[in-house]
């Protein structure tokens, strides 16, 4: 597999190399990959941990009473119309 970089990704990945950490270029960009993997994986967990966090504050809403009744299609078109202007539904 041949893989093209720009001279800026090309001097940083020679700079690892330069700098002992890594023994060859294929060591750098093995590595870089399998941070973007544990990053997918952490920004994943953030998102699915502040959805829970969103639905819990719904049953919570939904608990006080604070719910909107949406018994149609022509209410449910209201509410998402409503909240994509912003205004309170």
């Amino acid at each position: 597999m041949r893989v093209s970089l720009t001279p800026e990704l090309e001097n940083r990945v020679r700079a690892k190399v330069e700098s002992g950490l890594y023994n060859n270029a294929s060591e750098v960009i093995r590595e870089a990959l399998r941070f973007m993997d544990a990053h997918e994986a952490w920004v994943q967990d953030i998102k699915l941990a502040h959805l829970r966090e969103q639905l819990q504050i719904g049953l919570q809403q939904l608990d006080r009473g604070e719910g909107i009744a949406v018994d149609s299609k022509r209410s449910l078109d209201w509410l998402f119309d409503a909240l994509q202007d912003n205004r309170p539904a």
